[in-house]
C-alpha cells in the first residue's frame, strides 16, 4: 500500500511541480528535457549497479521502439504539457490528461481491436466531460489553444502506449525506461534549443521554487514515481495498479487548489468527474473482458504513463 499511494501522490503532484518550475522561470522544453535526461543517468547508474549490461540486452527493433515511445510519451505527453501548463492551471491540466485511457480504447478501435459495448459508453462519457472542460475556451473565456495542446499532448501520450503494446519493447522495464528518457529528453533539449529557449533561461532571475520544483520533478517525479509503479506491476494485481488513472488527476486538483489557488469552477468540478469516472468505468469494463479471456489472471486496462 506504500508503493500504491507513493504513485498516487507523487504522480499527482508533477502536475503542480510542472507548474511551479515554468512559472517560476525555467523554460518548459528545456526543462523537460533536462530532467528526463538526469532521471535517466540516475536510473542508468542504479540499473548498472544492481544487474549490470546484461539488463540492457535488447534487439535493434526493441531499442527503436522503446526510442520511438520515449518521443510520444515524453515529448508529446510531458513536454507539451509543460508548453500548456504556461497558460493552464495545473489541475485541469491532469484532468483533460485523465482521458488518455479514452483515447487508448478510440485508438485501439481504429486498429481494428473492438471494444466491448461497456467501453464504447465510458468512451463517449469521457469525451463529454473533455468537452465541459474545454468550454469555457469555445465560449472565449480562456484561452482555447493551450487546453487544445493538452488534448494533444493526452492523444499523443495514448499513440505512445498503444505503440509500446504492439511492438518489440525491451525484457526489462527499467533498461526501456532509461532508453525512453534519453530519447524523449534529447529530443526536447533540440526542441527547446531550436524554439530559442535558450534566450529566455536567466538564472539570475529564476525563482527558488522553480528549481525546488525542478529537483523533485528528477528525483522524486520521475525516479521515485516510477521505481514504485515498476515494484507494483510485478507484485500487485493490474487491475489495483491502474487505479492511478483516475486518482492522480483528483490529487493535482487538490493541491493545485491548495498551493496556487486555482479556481474549482463548475466546469472544472462537473468536466472533471464526468472524466474520473468514465475513465474508472472503460477501466473495469476493460478489466472484466480480459478476464473473461484470461481466466483465472487479473489483469487490467493498458496502464499509462504518467506526467
Amino acid at each position: 500500500m506504500i508503493a500504491l499511494g507513493t504513485v498516487y501522490l507523487v504522480w499527482g503532484s508533477t502536475y503542480l511541480g510542472i507548474k511551479y518550475t515554468v512559472e517560476g522561470g525555467l523554460p518548459p522544453l528545456l526543462a523537460m528535457g533536462t530532467r528526463f535526461l538526469l532521471a535517466g543517468l540516475v536510473l542508468l547508474a542504479a540499473l548498472l549497479l544492481a544487474r549490470g549490461r546484461a539488463a540492457f540486452a535488447m534487439t535493434r527493433a526493441q531499442l527503436a521502439t522503446a526510442a520511438l515511445v520515449g518521443l510520444f510519451l515524453l515529448v508529446g505527453g510531458n513536454g507539451l504539457v509543460a508548453v500548456a501548463e504556461q497558460d493552464v492551471d495545473s489541475g485541469l491540466a491532469a484532468l483533460l490528461i485523465a482521458g488518455t485511457p479514452l483515447w487508448v480504447v478510440l485508438l485501439r478501435a481504429v486498429l481494428r481491436d473492438r471494444p466491448s459495448a461497456a467501453t464504447v459508453a465510458g468512451l463517449l462519457i469521457g469525451l463529454v466531460g473533455v468537452a465541459v472542460l474545454l468550454l469555457p475556451g469555445v465560449r472565449g473565456a480562456a484561452e482555447l489553444g493551450p487546453l487544445l495542446l493538452v488534448c494533444l499532448s493526452s492523444l499523443l501520450w495514448s499513440v505512445g502506449t498503444v505503440l509500446a503494446t504492439r511492438r518489440p519493447m525491451p525484457a526489462d522495464p527499467f533498461a526501456a525506461t532509461v532508453v525512453e528518457m534519453a530519447a524523449g529528453g534529447t529530443a526536447m533539449v533540440v526542441l527547446g534549443s531550436l524554439g530559442g529557449e535558450w534566450g529566455r533561461l536567466a538564472l539570475s532571475t529564476t525563482e527558488r521554487s522553480a528549481w525546488l520544483a525542478f529537483a523533485y520533478l528528477v528525483l522524486v517525479g520521475s525516479v521515485l514515481g516510477y521505481s514504485a509503479y515498476v515494484w507494483l506491476l510485478a507484485r500487485a494485481p493490474l487491475s489495483l495498479v491502474t487505479t492511478y488513472a483516475y486518482v492522480n488527476p483528483a490529487v493535482a486538483v487538490a493541491l493545485g487548489a491548495l498551493f496556487l489557488a486555482e479556481p474549482l469552477t463548475v466546469n472544472v468540478l462537473v468536466g472533471g468527474a464526468v472524466i474520473i469516472g468514465a475513465v474508472a468505468w472503460v477501466i473495469t469494463a476493460e478489466s472484466r473482458t480480459r478476464r473473461r479471456a484470461l481466466p483465472g489472471r487479473d489483469v487490467g486496462a493498458t496502464p499509462v504513463e504518467p506526467t
